[in-house]
């Protein structure tokens, strides 16, 4: 018996449920896997759009729990927010005897350094790429963070 005869193909419909169930359990907006000459690549929506999306994937359109959840309530135009540029882990300092990069009344300017996110071993500073006060930091060091997850609330006129 060859060992693809053991191993159920990335298209297998249990398999492919399994992966969905495993992106809700963990929080994934994305999977992509690539055996030989075969590829599966499964995405979850993680912030809501005005135009509605087939339903291509059970998963499609739910939030994710990185970032804040849906209200009705409209965002001043002065409000703005530093999302991650990646799918990573959050760090708010540079080491854990390090004052945090930023805080709640502090000041931002579009190439502050604002946190880390780990990516693959490889530790990239983010930018805050907008003017402002921090009013609010929406992550906890070391916590999971998606691609496009909100990490900071900016106030814009202060």
């Amino acid at each position: 018996m060859s060992e693809s005869d053991q191993t159920p193909s990335v298209f297998d419909h249990d398999q492919i449920v399994r992966l969905v169930e495993l992106m809700k359990e963990h929080g994934l907006t994305e999977v992509d896997l690539r055996e030989a000459e075969q590829q599966i690549r499964l995405s979850r929506q993680g912030v809501p759009s005005s135009i509605p999306s087939p339903p291509v994937a059970p998963v499609v359109g739910q939030a994710v729990p990185a970032t804040p959840a849906e209200t009705t309530e409209v965002e001043p135009e002065n409000i703005k927010y530093i999302t991650s540029p990646m799918v990573g882990t959050f760090y708010s300092r540079p080491n854990p005897e390090a004052p945090s990069y930023a805080k709640i009344g502090d000041q931002v300017d579009p190439e502050k350094t604002v946190c880390i996110i780990e990516a693959m071993k490889v530790f990239n500073e983010i930018p805050a790429e907008i003017r402002g006060q921090i009013v609010s930091v929406l992550v906890e060091d070391e916590e999971a963070v998606e691609f496009g997850a909100r990490l900071f609330k900016v106030d814009t006129n202060k």
